[in-house]
């Protein structure tokens, strides 16, 4: 067994060679010993995604999960929101989707969900220290199937309605689990839909499910351009991320959405608080105050968030990566198909374009996400070595890495929970300022890289 499949927030490895049946069936056992050991009802809810893998590494971790005494829900090939939804609306103890979220299509993996929470940290590895021991209950659990689409669709029609105006929308599912059940629940709700990769096919032969990178991005620009249509949205390879383009096919990233988001949610429910992650936008965070809500910033991952939003009574939260949250008139889950519906309402209610609601907010000067290899065994280090640096004149959020505001800007760097990597973002006022702040950054850690090898 590969110990290091086992993340910061769910299990992810190359299908073949990480995940074969023995592994997704200890997994099953592990998990259905959790559950049962914890005292939580032993029926589980089980999702998969579109991958060719999928449906093989499934029916090996209904078996281990039927092994430990639990009785088991097939929920369908379908994405992971749905399967989240699921553990809000049957009796069960806790959820699975098998999925390799916007991974190469040689991947698959694991988002676990134990009640209703999402299991991260400690939870994820002691996982893996049951399976390393073989500490299992055993059982016979009986397993049925239970397609959780049409209720989905149900609700969403019921909770959601849209405004006056007709909006054509283009929708890139990616080749995923997406693409059946959107472009439908769309046109349900009152818009035209112009589908775009919507057969789900593991290989993703189009392009990468991954809307945060732009390239992702060209072939649902060139449609919205080509159509006239007011928005184009794409998804990623397990529906739990969104990407949005404007009516001029400009790019909409996860903090700008937000602003939109958030500015309709306190219009609806003044003082909300609004989460959002240590990446994003300081425009974001200032909207929100300024329009009267309570702004956190957050660690960076979906169960942190979720856990976050928990505990601080938020009604929306969100990250440059687009995964999306609602608490308000929801279940506090990440869903990119709700997401939709939600920003689909607000533009509905309005005769501007979608460009046109971000047109008051500040400029600014940013760098996309940096990556920069760094060891694993030092990188944690390194970030530490930089916080203290700066904060001897500066104003340093250390939540998740460290977030240093300038005079002019700001500038973070943090460690990579998924590989040896340190993640870097500026933002400033000016393309000069943003080129010291990455300047000042680059140099700190050059320096703390020698103190630590040293």
């Amino acid at each position: 067994m590969n110990p290091h499949i086992f993340r910061a927030y769910d299990i992810r490895g190359v299908a073949d060679r990480d995940l074969d049946d023995a592994l997704a069936r200890d997994l099953g056992k592990a998990f259905g010993t959790s559950v049962i050991r914890g005292g939580g009802t032993p029926n589980i809810a089980v999702g998969w995604d579109a991958r060719l893998s999928s449906e093989r590494i499934r029916d090996a971790l209904l078996a281990g999960l039927q092994a430990a005494g639990c009785d088991t829900v097939a929920v369908g090939m379908v994405p992971t929101p749905l399967l989240y939804f699921a553990t809000h609306q049957l009796d069960v103890g806790g959820g699975i989707m098998v999925t390799g979220s916007h991974n190469p299509a040689p991947d698959n993996g694991f988002k676990l969900v134990l009640g209703s929470s999402s299991l991260h940290g400690e939870q994820v590895q002691a996982l893996r220290h049951l399976i390393e021991a073989q500490d299992f209950e055993i059982g016979q659990g009986v397993g049925v199937s239970l397609p959780m689409q049409p209720r989905y669709e149900t609700w969403i029609k019921e909770n959601v309605t849209l405004g006056p105006r007709k909006l054509r929308v283009v929708i890139d599912a990616g080749n995923g689990p997406t693409g059946p059940i959107a472009p439908d629940l769309l046109t349900a709700l009152g818009c035209e839909v112009i589908p775009l990769f919507c057969e789900p096919d593991g290989r993703f032969p189009n392009h990468h499910p991954d809307p945060t990178v732009a390239e992702n991005l060209v072939d649902l620009q060139r449609e919205v351009r080509a159509t006239g249509a007011d928005l184009g949205i794409a998804y990623d390879g397990d529906g739990d991320r969104l990407g949005v383009v404007d009516e001029n096919a400009e790019i909409i990233w996860g903090d700008r959405l937000m602003i939109i988001l958030s500015r309709a949610l306190l219009a609806e429910e003044p003082g909300a608080t609004v989460v959002a992650e240590v990446k994003c936008s300081q425009t974001l965070f200032d909207d929100i105050e300024a329009r009267g809500g309570y702004a956190i910033m957050s660690r960076v991952g979906h169960s942190l968030i979720k856990a976050r939003m928990k505990d601080e009574g938020a009604l929306l939260a969100g990250e440059m990566s687009g995964h999306i949250f609602y608490k308000h008139r929801f279940f506090g889950f990440d869903d990119a198909i709700y997401a939709t519906c939600r920003l689909l309402e607000i533009l509905s209610h309005t005769e501007a374009p979608l460009s046109a609601l971000l047109a008051d907010v500040p400029a600014v000067c940013a760098t996309p996400e940096l990556r920069l290899p760094c060891p694993d065994a030092v990188k944690f280090a390194v970030v530490d070595h930089v916080c203290a640096h700066f904060s001897a004149d500066h104003d340093v959020n250390a939540i998740d890495g460290a977030r240093i505001r300038f005079g002019d800007g700001w500038g973070l760097v943090r460690a990579s929970n998924t590989g040896p990597v340190l993640v870097l973002r500026c933002e400033a006022q000016s393309e000069a300022a943003l080129a010291d702040i990455r300047g000042e950054l680059e140099r700190a850690i050059a320096r703390a890289e020698r103190e630590v090898s040293a």
